[in-house]
């Protein structure tokens, strides 16, 4: 069993060490022995905080980095993104997925849930980086309602590869959205999850078209017909939710579902603005996720805590909105909490999840609230080290082998431009 020691650390304001035994915080106290542990000694000037657990994401798509930019979103898809992406292999997705993981571990996430083709090369890069990940079973529709033949295959690959899955990684049924998934295939999803105990994650009331469609379509919201189908449940994670009514709060809490609030990818597609207060004073649950990088176009969810505590103080015009440990609770413990993962806070007997801060960045000084600093002032530069499970990711800012999985990204991008 490893056995790693955080040093002369700060938690909390205080200066302690952490001791972590296999995959969990074993003890935490000040003046502990360190032999036989591997040690990372702080010195006094690195903060360990929860990492992030980014909620929505299409990993991949770090491949697809401004390839089109500044326009809507359903011309942005059917004109530009799905073509692009019917260019991609497996092989090319394993890269861009690589890629998304070395970016979000260099800016302290260690979760992403998951939504994309080729799942199986994306399962191979989660594993071999170390990180955590829900993978998705994607389920989009033909123009007669039926699921696309790739998904099915793809689906039932990841179902059989799934038996033999490590505990960091988690499935998950992932239709794309009401307008692009049947109700007979929406149906058994709800089944399949009911069977299998699975999340559901999908797009839901993402933008007025959507919405104004569904109502035209079925005289629901896209919650309500979600609700109406049986896939709102406290397993189902909505992505985006930019345009609710107050019955949709209503139904989203009283079914304990849990938003995804992507900020920066609303306002970059002129989605729609989530509003965060409305939502949680509603009794919702909300996590933070940065959708995928064609729509971000990045994977900090630093910047993402920022856009979120500014666009909530701005939509309820209230500077008291958005509180930055509010934000900040939102994108680690109950990003966590959402898929079931036992961290996302520094405490012994979780899983040792954890970033070390470095507090000597000029970005973290002054220094009168760690948290706010993190919300409002940091940026990638602050994180030092990244550790997930007990396994050390990143040290001293670098990541084994990082060189190698640029240069081979770089290298599939140069294929779609051709």
């Amino acid at each position: 069993m490893s056995q790693l020691m955080l040093k002369n650390v700060i938690l909390n304001g205080t200066l302690t060490d952490i001791a972590i035994s296999g995959k969990r915080f074993a003890k935490i106290a000040p003046g502990q022995d360190t032999a036989g542990y591997q040690v990372i000694d702080g010195k006094g000037r690195f903060a360990v905080l929860p990492p992030f657990y980014n909620t929505h994401n299409h990993a991949a798509m770090t491949l697809l980095r401004g390839y089109a930019d500044d326009m809507e979103l359903f011309t942005w898809l059917h004109d530009y993104i799905w073509p692009a992406e019917a260019k991609l292999t497996g092989e090319d997705i394993y890269d861009g997925t690589r890629l998304a993981i070395l970016e979000m571990i260099k800016s302290g996430t260690v979760f992403f849930a998951d939504m994309y083709w080729h799942q199986s090369d994306t399962v191979r890069a989660v594993i071999e980086m170390g990180v955590r990940a829900s993978i998705g079973m994607l389920f989009i529709c033909d123009g007669n309602g039926e699921l696309l033949e790739r998904n099915r295959e793809g689906n039932n690959k990841l179902l059989k590869a799934a038996e033999n899955f490590p505990e960091e990684l988690s499935l998950s049924c992932a239709p794309h959205a009401v307008y692009t998934v049947s109700e007979k295939v929406l149906r058994e999803v709800a089944q399949i999850s009911r069977e299998r105990n699975l999340m559901i994650h999908i797009h839901a009331s993402e933008t007025r078209r959507e919405v104004e469609e569904c109502l035209a379509n079925h005289n629901m919201t896209p919650i309500a017909w979600l609700d109406h189908l049986g896939l709102l449940t406290e397993k189902t994670l909505l992505a985006h939710c930019t345009h609710l009514s107050a019955e949709d709060i209503f139904l989203i809490a009283a079914r304990k579902s849990v938003i995804a609030h992507m900020p920066v990818s609303n306002m970059k597609l002129c989605s729609g603005s989530f509003n965060l207060t409305a939502a949680v004073n509603g009794g919702c649950r909300v996590t933070i996720g940065t959708d995928g990088c064609s729509s971000n176009n990045n994977l900090s969810m630093l910047e993402e805590m920022k856009f979120a505590a500014l666009l909530a103080k701005q939509t309820a015009d209230d500077p008291e909105a958005g509180k930055d440990s509010l934000i900040f609770d939102l994108a680690t413990r109950c990003g966590a909490e959402a898929f079931g993962i036992d961290a996302g806070v520094i405490a012994e007997g979780k899983l040792a999840d954890a970033v070390l801060v470095d507090l000597n960045n000029p970005q973290m000084v002054g220094d009168y609230n760690l948290i706010a600093n993190m919300v409002y002032s940091a940026d990638s530069s602050v994180i030092d080290t990244v550790i997930c499970g007990g396994r050390v990711l990143m040290q001293n800012r670098h990541v084994p082998g990082e060189e190698e999985i640029i240069e081979r990204a770089r290298k599939v991008c140069r294929k779609i431009a051709q």
